[in-house]
């Protein structure tokens, strides 16, 4: 994803007066912003570092609807609202089987030692962004049985 692609649909949501998506859209530019700053490249911002961003806010406001009490449900409507909007932008992550076929292609002679330390180490250089944390767990889990 492009900052340039967040910042166009922000200035989109703010002309059709959707504060709802401009808030949301919104929050994703400042935090990519701040990431780069942070990582020294404030000038050349990569679509890895908006992509790790966007997974990092989605996952957060996950949180924030899987933890709003249940009475609250104006406070739901806008976690998910805004879940919604964070995920249309969401690169697609790979799946648990298309994980397993990688690690089996590409990562079999660390997979011959069955130290799962030492495969999730070189693996998650390789995976990290493209697929969730836990799905490359689970699968490396069940490689080394």
């Amino acid at each position: 994803m492009e900052l340039q692609t967040l910042q166009k649909d922000m200035i989109a949501a703010m002309k059709a007066k959707d504060k709802v998506r401009k808030d949301a859209i919104s929050s994703l530019v400042s935090a990519v912003k701040k990431v780069a700053i942070d990582e020294g490249c404030r000038d050349d911002i990569k679509p890895e570092l908006v992509d790790r961003v966007i997974l990092k806010e989605l996952k957060s406001v996950k949180e924030q609807v899987d933890t709003c009490p249940a009475d609250r449900t104006d406070l739901k409507d806008e976690y998910q609202a805004r879940y919604d909007i964070i995920n249309e932008y969401a690169p697609k992550l790979l799946s648990a089987e298309e994980v397993k076929i990688i690690l089996t292609e590409r990562f079999a002679d660390v997979l011959a030692t069955k130290n799962k330390g030492q495969i999730m180490k070189a693996v998650m250089a390789e995976l990290k962004g493209k697929a969730d944390g836990k799905v490359i767990n689970q699968v490396v889990a069940e490689l080394c049985k």
